[in-house]
């Protein structure tokens, strides 16, 4: 997803070694998602990176114990996320993948909430198979909960690449100024008499 910065340059707190344009990306995307029953604690920020290291698979995230993993992803702007793809190429493949919008800090307490969308995966050795939303569903969002629930068989569940495909916009707000007005307006009666 693209993510825009006003003035064009990056005002990230950090000092980065990407340039500009991936500097955004890195501090207002990845630090901030997070990733549940990860077996090695950090690793599902590596599999959110841009459409040319899709193919990079020195970078990947296992579930710990079963095949289920949970992704939280807060957006610094409105999304209108349009489409998602996930890599792998073996049996801990995830077969089953449930999108929720708007749940912050979603855990495995809310899987048996309805999601907003389940998809039923193949295998995609590439990584490249897109899976489009309901652009209904996901046209404004600020959050994006991305929970695997099956694989093809393997006792754990393992994702090189995540790809998420849409528009970003910026949040706009607006500031409220209510004025009112407190003086007393004096009321004269009118003395006007018929005779």
């Amino acid at each position: 997803l693209s993510h825009g910065h006003s003035g064009g340059g990056c005002r990230c707190a950090a000092k980065w070694e990407e340039p500009p344009e991936q500097c955004g990306l890195t501090f207002g995307l990845y630090l901030q998602l997070q990733c549940l029953k990860e077996s090695r604690e950090g690793s599902g920020h590596g599999v959110f990176r841009p459409w040319e290291e899709l193919t990079d698979r020195s970078k990947f995230v296992e579930s710990d114990a079963d095949e289920e993993l949970v992704f939280n992803i807060p957006f610094t702007g409105n999304v209108k996320l349009k489409g998602i793809i996930m890599g792998e190429d073996d049996d801990s493949h995830p077969s089953e993948m449930r999108l929720c919008r708007n749940i912050p800090q979603m855990s495995f307490d809310d899987r048996d909430r309805e999601p907003d969308q389940t998809f039923s995966l193949n295998w995609d050795l590439t990584g490249e198979l897109e899976y489009a939303t309901k652009i209904s569903h996901f046209s404004n969002i600020c959050h994006l909960s991305i929970h695997i629930s099956k694989n093809f068989g393997a006792d754990t569940a393992k994702v090189f690449n995540i790809g998420l495909r849409g528009e970003w916009t910026e949040l706009c707000s607006h500031e409220v100024t209510i004025c009112t007005d407190h003086r007393v307006h004096q009321v004269t009666p009118q003395k006007h008499f018929i005779s």
